[in-house]
């Protein structure tokens, strides 16, 4: 019994140490790129330094004090929201709609139809934006026909409505095909069992939609609205290009001033305390959605 026993437990010792063998190249990606430049970013969030000259000065809780006195960290606060609920709820919706649509096509032309519409996903940021910019330019030939013919004078990305709508709407049409194929794989992945009942008790339409369809892929949906959040939380590239975070801060965001207090005003120990603040109000918003979805989940069997 006493040899069994050893056995046994050098049987588990060796599993033990091969599991930490397999899991040792994640831990060590997740010590070098994650666990260390955070341990960086709170140092250098206590620092007044602008990372190349050798003047350090310690600072402590000075810059996240100052955070809660500068306007440009209010308006990208405030705008994180104003971006999160369009672009969340637009997102979800076109993804479902293209979804639903695409299911609904022949086998043959499925597949092609779902990577045209995850085109605009793999499209450059920076040309979409560059090409917006031009068309819309107040002298640009659209603004001017719009101008001189019906009298529709609009000055697009100096207009705080029209400059804001131009960023959910470039952002929604890059990244709703690519929910859209989340959308469509739990769709398909519904068993031909369930749609067959449907159709013998009549369920079709809106009502299979919103009592069959919808219940059945809720986790999936969780994921989307989830990846969707954290999107409206990172927009960057569009508002640096198209209006610099103007006009007077309306389409200004975190990543935004992030960029310009470390690398245009050289406050790098500012802008470390206002990426942290930045991750405390991503993490807490992203707590409370996941305690309202699963709810949801719940409530159909999840």
């Amino acid at each position: 019994m006493k040899g069994i026993h050893k056995k046994q437990s050098t049987g588990k010792r060796q599993e033990s140490i091969l599991g930490w063998i397999f899991c040792s190249p994640y831990l060590a990606f997740s010590l070098i790129f994650f666990l260390l430049p955070l341990m960086w970013a709170f140092w250098l969030s206590a620092m007044d330094w602008n990372l190349m000259g050798n003047d350090k000065t310690f600072v402590g809780l000075g810059n996240f004090a100052e955070l809660f006195r500068d306007d440009k960290v209010q308006a990208a606060f405030i705008n994180s929201y104003r971006y999160l609920l369009p672009i969340v709820l637009l997102c979800f919706a076109f993804g479902l709609l293209i979804a639903l649509l695409v299911s609904q096509l022949p086998e043959k032309v499925k597949g092609i139809t779902a990577v045209l519409f995850f085109i605009p996903y793999l499209t450059s940021g920076v040309a979409t934006s560059v090409v917006v910019k031009y068309l819309l330019a107040y002298n640009s030939v659209l603004s001017t026909f719009l101008r001189e013919k019906h009298g529709i004078d609009v000055n697009w990305l100096m207009d705080k409505r029209s400059a804001f709508a131009i960023m959910v709407i470039l952002v929604v049409w890059k990244m709703s095909g690519y929910y859209a194929l989340f959308i469509l794989s739990a769709i398909e992945g519904i068993s031909e069992d369930v749609n067959e009942a449907c159709a013998l008790d009549g369920s079709v339409g809106l009502h299979k939609l919103f009592h069959v369809t919808l219940p059945m892929i809720t986790p999936t949906l969780t994921t989307v609205i989830v990846l969707a959040t954290g999107l409206a939380f990172g927009i960057y590239t569009e508002p640096y290009l198209l209006t610099g975070g103007g006009p007077n801060m309306a389409t200004t965001t975190w990543q935004l001033e992030i960029y310009n207090a470390s690398f245009t005003r050289f406050q790098s120990g500012y802008a470390a305390a206002m990426a942290i603040l930045n991750a405390i109000q991503i993490f807490v918003t992203l707590r409370i959605i996941n305690v309202v979805m699963d709810r949801f989940n719940k409530r159909f069997g999840w």
